[in-house]
């Protein structure tokens, strides 16, 4: 009996555990081993893909997959809205003034960079815990493919900048070029298939361990190659003709947008082509989503996968008149795409909170189960997602989410520093020179007279009203003379020309203009860096130049720190001298004895300016004909330099041929004047650089010549002064569709588009406020105005904007997330009513232009 109950309870036992053993394999393996898996994270990257412009539209399987199965986030920003910038920011979780990526060429994968911050990317976090990471496709512009960065186990990354064709890889350290047959070298489906098999072989050898995976595509950026199926979709493209498309000239903006002016027919329709385009390489990256969709239900990964999308800035095409492009401040250019699903994320749902591309780093790590380091100013998004179900059936209310409303966008560098928890400034140049002289002028040392014991300074106002600053001279009287030389516009005669004036008594060092063969040179100067040559294609070069017309019909009266305004016709060819302004050439129209400066005024025998009438009784010809010489002028100085560079030259190479001591010792005691410290302008204290700042500097300019001196071998009359521009022509697209309508030209920024900005939305406030390196001032309420057309500046009062100035330059020096993600303080548009700048005791704002 007892033998029987013990194989009674011996059966039992084994079909009890046969049965709980089948029952396990029938659960997904994402229940068995739950405990032991991590989720996977797969953030997939576009390249230049707008948001405003309707280019999710084109996209309905990653709609589907995204915005069904996951959150889509209706107010995601970038910081920077330039590629290399902004792609470091993503991978770093740090603004641009604190990882120093400035541009897509200053400091883009530079040795600093990959000393500094490339191994503190999500990818080295990630990597150190025990995930599988792996990276396929655009990393950075300037990424030259000699090394693979820190923490990528499996590396495809593409060297320099984005290409569908005809490009070279990294992988995994060895360099691999590839052609233009497809589908095999097309790089949307190569990332596709990189990717797709890297997930099933990790998940094939290393079941249990997650998978960070980067699918980085090039698309909808530059050269906008679709695939070969695609070519003939979106005929009738238009999503990119918002209200914004072509309103132009902006006088209420900033110079690019004064001097840009309406486009011409050709400049439209290379708008309508390009959105095509741009669309229809987006069709392969919806593809590829879909693929990798379906991927990970086959490997029962999905429910376990963090899928993020999302792009590393926006786009325009021809908004305010720019042909094409991004770097601008306004939301088609900041706003991107960003959809995220996984486990716990709801299904099906908008989220209005703020998302940047800093936030993107904390929230890979924060998925990882890993706390966000310090350093980084970024905050993981995963407290969005919550479902915010009540703990307990007595927790009725919810817990209110605090999260930022406001947020820097920058595009420049920050030219303050934060030392010892005090605000202290690189360079004194930071505002525009005019309002230098007048701050320093507003201190009491350079108020006083000259006659001061100890006073090297003083402010002058000459007749215009301008304010200048004039050395003091030490015997008494100096202010009078100062003067009476502003009032006869003669500025007194400097150390430098003292010590170069000839005398009877002095040696005949013949200091006539040389003419020295370049076998003399040599012995100094083994490659002269402009040859005859060179200078005379240069002289041309800026001859030839042209660019897209504007013609401003009505003034405006707002801010006039820049003049907006360009010419209804290309530049025409002129003569050196009347080009230049300096010439000599008489205006056969003008008055007799008059000397033509340019085409509309002329110096006359008295010295007196005399200009046509129209300059003097139509606003719009006065700002149109001041922009053209401010433009010559812009041209000059480039000549200058090139002109100074050469007698630089000379100087050293300067034949022997007499004793000319008393002309050394001049030259010795010059220098000892000029390095001086008590006698050093107010702007140049502490200017004197060491000689490796110098050899930097002289390294870039040289590097800039270099590049026009090649524009001028091709031929290249697309450039201006201080502007970005492109040329076009009927072979730059080598897929279809094709263009056609031959070569043109046009301008997409300039120099001197550096701004920072602060955008707020909330519940009460939508704004935007712009401070640009020209001084000048952008304001623009997105509740009333959502393409910011009208700059709102001049309706704010000063409490205002001393209150959007000192928020602004908080988020401008801030570092690490707690410093860098402030909650509203309440900007009360009307006036300061608890408004949390009622502490602030520092210096009133002044403003600047605007």
């Amino acid at each position: 009996m007892a033998g029987r109950l013990l194989l009674f309870l011996f059966l039992f036992l084994t079909l009890g555990d046969a049965q709980f053993l089948s029952g396990q394999r029938l659960k997904p393996r994402l229940q068995r081993d739950r405990r032991n898996i991590r989720p996977n994270i797969i953030l997939i990257l576009t390249d230049d893909q707008d948001v405003e412009l309707g280019s999710m539209q084109a996209m309905n399987k990653t709609r589907r997959i995204m915005e069904e199965g996951g959150t889509y986030f209706s107010n995601a920003f970038v910081t920077t809205p330039m590629c290399c910038p902004s792609r470091s920011s993503m991978l770093t979780g740090k603004y641009v003034h604190n990882h120093n990526t400035y541009t897509n060429n200053e400091n883009c994968s530079s040795l600093s960079w990959q000393r500094q911050h490339e191994p503190r990317t999500f990818g080295v976090y990630l990597n150190n815990t025990g995930y599988r990471t792996a990276f396929f496709g655009k990393y950075l512009n300037e990424y030259n493919g000699t090394y693979v960065p820190a923490g990528w186990r499996e590396w495809v990354g593409l060297v320099k900048n984005s290409r569908f064709y005809n490009y070279t890889l990294c992988r995994n350290g060895v360099r691999e070029k590839h052609g233009a047959q497809y589908p095999q070298d097309y790089l949307t489906d190569l990332i596709t298939e990189e990717s797709i098999r890297y997930f099933r072989s990790s998940k094939r050898v290393y079941p249990h361990r997650p998978v960070l995976m980067v699918l980085s595509h090039a698309a909808p950026h530059g050269p906008e190659d679709s695939a070969p199926q695609y070519s003939t979709a979106f005929p009738n493209a238009s999503q990119h003709i918002t209200p914004s498309y072509n309103y132009a000239p902006n006088p209420d903006k900033h110079w690019i947008m004064r001097y840009t002016g309406p486009m011409k027919p050709i400049h439209m329709e290379f708008t309508n082509l390009l959105q095509r385009k741009r669309l229809q390489t987006l069709l392969s990256v919806d593809d590829s989503v879909e693929r990798l969709y379906n991927m990970l239900l086959e490997t029962g990964e999905l429910d376990n996968t963090y899928v993020i999308y999302t792009a590393d800035h926006g786009y325009h095409i021809g908004q305010f008149g720019l042909v094409k492009g991004k770097s601008m401040p306004y939301e088609f250019d900041i706003r991107v795409p960003f959809y995220i699903r996984g486990p716990n994320v709801e299904q099906g749902s908008i989220n209005p909170h703020i998302v940047l591309n800093i936030d993107l780093a904390p929230t890979i790590l924060d998925i990882a189960g890993l706390d966000t380091p310090p350093d980084m100013d970024g905050k993981s998004i995963l407290t969005l997602l919550d479902t915010d179900r009540p703990a307990n059936r007595f927790q009725v209310n919810k817990k209110t989410k605090l999260w930022r409303d406001s947020f820097l966008v920058e595009r420049g560098k920050l030219l303050h520093q934060r030392l010892e928890g005090k605000e202290v400034s690189q360079e004194e140049n930071f505002l525009p020179k005019h309002q230098r002289v007048k701050d320093l002028c507003q201190r009491t040392e350079y108020q006083t007279p000259c006659q001061q014991t100890g006073q090297k300074w003083q402010c002058v106002e000459d007749a215009t009203g301008k304010l200048r600053l004039f050395k003091c001279k030490n015997e008494g009287g100096g202010a009078k003379n100062l003067q009476r030389g502003v009032a006869n516009r003669q500025r007194p005669i400097s150390i430098k020309s003292q010590l170069y004036q000839r005398n009877s008594e002095a040696c005949d060092c013949d200091l006539r203009p040389l003419n020295l063969r370049p076998s003399v040179l040599r012995p100094f100067n083994k490659k002269p860096f402009f040859s005859k040559k060179k200078f005379k294609v240069l002289k041309s070069y800026s001859r030839n130049r042209y660019s897209r017309s504007i013609s401003m019909e009505t003034g405006y009266s707002g801010n006039h720190s820049l003049v907006g305004g360009a010419w209804g016709k290309p530049i025409r060819e002129e003569s050196e001298d009347d080009f230049s302004g300096m010439g000599g050439v008489p205006n056969v129209l003008g008055p007799p004895n008059s000397i033509k400066v340019t085409h509309r005024c002329s110096i006359l025998a008295n010295e007196t300016v005399k200009c046509d009438t129209g300059v003097y009784k139509s606003l719009q010809a006065w700002k149109d004909h001041k922009l053209h010489i401010d433009h010559e002028i812009e041209t000059l100085q480039t000549k200058i330099k090139n002109l100074r560079e050469v007698r630089g030259h000379l100087k050293k190479a300067r034949p022997l041929e007499c004793d000319c001591n008393k002309y050394l010792y001049k030259y010795k005691l010059k220098s000892k004047l000029r390095y001086r410290g008590g006698n050093l302008h107010p702007f140049r204290k502490g200017g004197v650089r060491d000689k490796k700042a110098w050899l930097l500097k002289e390294q870039k300019r040289r590097k800039k010549m270099r590049k026009m001196i090649k524009r001028i071998r091709n031929n290249d009359t697309c450039s201006m002064p201080g502007l970005t521009c492109f040329t076009h022509d009927n072979q730059h697209w080598h897929t279809p569709p094709y263009w056609t309508l031959g070569a043109f030209c046009a301008c997409t920024s300039a120099n001197n588009n550096t701004y920072w900005c602060l955008r707020t939305l909330n519940d009460s406030h939508n704004f935007l406020f712009c401070e640009f390196a020209t001084g000048f001032l952008e304001y623009f309420d997105l509740n009333t105005d959502p393409y910011q057309l009208m700059n709102g500046v001049s309706s704010l009062d000063r409490a205002v904007l001393n209150q959007l100035h000192v928020q602004l330059m908080e988020l401008r020096g801030c570092k690490g997330h707690k410093q860098c993600n402030p909650r509203t303080r309440s900007v009360e548009l009307g006036g300061r009513e608890h408004g949390s700048f009622d502490d602030y005791r520092g210096q009133i704002w002044d403003g600047w232009e605007g």
